[in-house]
């Protein structure tokens, strides 16, 4: 029913969203969405097994937008097929970062990505018996992605390039998902530790309890980043920060990664140092334009063609357990959105 009720409610942003990965893989990886999607089906042994409630939502979801499901399952692992797979590589970034100090429990995000996709997002409200209510921004047809939970567990994703892909592991927007349903920080990162996530990502989790969890992911291993912008703060952006198995010498392919990651700690240390942090400021380091066009509040760059944008910005207080998003870039926001997911419960 609620892969039924999504697929439903957004059916043209669902058709548009395929459109959208139809062009890019074609142009990124020369792959038709035919195989594409033969390509996505190699995860269903591992899903109808060890996840058959997600693969159940996702024919849902396929039914209710009028799609084929081979679809539906090819975005909810497209980072899979992108970053695995692809050929040339597209200019992504997002910057994270959490915050855990003065009684408060930030978790926020820039999500960047291709302009024309704005359009297909949208925000999805989750309700399900004996689980955590859900509130979270994805982009339509895809089931888990950044938002929080009614018990305060949040999640935000960092794009990571490497080569490489496992199919019987979770997905990465799947892997947000599972975050998403854990009744704890310490327990959504022990259910991803188990799993595995099928291809390089960075996960943040964090609760209103205590300091946040960086999970940086890859085929190989699942590994802790804790405090690596001071104590209670955890920040990230593209790039791996700490070792992996089978990566003596991983890529940086986001050249601004580096300089956004030291932004954001600088920004982090001068709102530390006037006083008690708050969401306000936790916004305001989300504006900032330092290294324009490729800064943490991120605009197109107009001399390169395929280039990505901010196109939301989150600051989820997750000991009031409410998110506010701003659509498209923060400086010039386009809309305002608050998430609550306690008030989905009946």
């Amino acid at each position: 029913q609620i892969g039924l009720t999504h697929g439903r409610a957004a059916a043209a942003q669902v058709a548009s969203c395929i459109d959208f990965y139809r062009a890019f893989f074609e142009r990124s990886a020369q792959l038709g969405w035919e195989r594409v999607c033969e390509e996505a089906a190699k995860f269903l042994p591992y899903l109808g097994r060890e996840w058959a409630g997600y693969v159940e939502e996702m024919r849902g979801l396929a039914e209710g937008a009028g799609q084929p499901f081979l679809s539906i399952l090819a975005l909810n692992v497209r980072t899979e097929i992108a970053y695995g797979m692809e050929k040339k590589k597209e200019n992504d970034g997002c910057t994270a970062l959490s915050y855990y100090a003065d009684g408060s429990a930030y978790l926020a995000q820039n999500w960047d990505w291709l302009p024309s996709q704005k359009a297909n997002l949208v925000a999805c409200h989750v309700a399900q018996p004996g689980k955590p209510c859900i509130s979270m921004i994805t982009e339509a047809g895809i089931i888990g992605k950044i938002g929080l939970n009614d018990r305060g567990v949040g999640v935000t994703l960092n794009a990571i390039r490497a080569v490489g892909v496992r199919f019987d592991a979770l997905p990465t927007h799947l892997a947000l998902r599972a975050a998403l349903e854990a009744g704890s920080r310490a327990q959504a990162a022990e259910k991803l530790e188990a799993a595995g996530v099928a291809a390089a990502c960075h996960i943040l989790v964090a609760d209103g309890s205590g300091p946040a969890i960086g999970l940086e992911c890859t085929t190989k291993d699942v590994v802790r980043v804790e405090d690596n912008g001071g104590p209670g703060c955890v920040v990230h952006t593209n790039h791996f920060l700490v070792p992996h198995k089978g990566l003596d010498d991983p890529c940086i392919l986001w050249k601004d990664s580096v300089p956004r990651l030291e932004r954001i700690k600088v920004l982090v240390g001068q709102a530390k140092a006037k006083g008690e942090v708050k969401m306000e400021d936790i916004e305001l380091m989300l504006e900032d334009e330092g290294g324009f066009p490729t800064s943490i509040c991120r605009e197109v760059d107009p001399k390169k063609e395929w280039t990505s944008s901010t196109l939301f910005s989150i600051v989820m207080d997750l000991k009031r357990g409410e998110a506010r998003v701003r659509k498209g870039r923060p400086v010039r926001a386009e809309g305002e959105l608050l998430l609550k997911p306690a008030s989905l419960q009946s």
